[in-house]
């Protein structure tokens, strides 16, 4: 006798082999969490002195990623005296997020964390903090 939905007034209860129970429940746990969707975080690292094709290349990861359903951080690194420019790195991002362009929606601006500045893109569409 196992007990299907206790919740139910009256609780509801059926003659089946407890053993094949437990499978079949299982079984619907895991297709459940295979149809949920995973949004996975994809980080573009680059250098204040990355060139214009290696980005144009790097925006092109970007969008695959986008349109993959990932969000995407663009992280900065910089390198000895090059932390005394932390504009070059803004202007890189900024330029990446213009080439990207409606495809996007920038969930958190550009900052400054240690050597490295940060930003975090989403797909357009979806929830941001999700």
């Amino acid at each position: 006798l196992v007990e299907v939905n206790p919740k139910a007034q009256p609780p509801v209860c059926k003659i089946m082999d407890y053993g094949r129970f437990k499978y079949d429940e299982k079984k619907k746990r895991a297709e459940a969490k295979k149809r949920q969707a995973q949004i996975e975080l994809k980080e573009i690292k680059l250098r204040p002195k990355t060139d214009e094709h290696d980005i144009a290349f790097k925006v092109n990861h970007i969008r695959r990623f986008i349109e993959g359903g990932n969000k995407v951080k663009i992280t900065v690194r910089f390198r000895g005296r090059e932390i005394t420019h932390p504009e070059v790195a803004l202007k890189q991002i900024e330029t990446i997020i213009d080439q990207v362009g409606d495809q996007v929606i920038v969930e958190t601006p550009p900052r400054m964390e240690g050597r490295t500045m940060t930003t975090i893109l989403a797909p357009r569409g979806a929830r941001p903090g999700t």
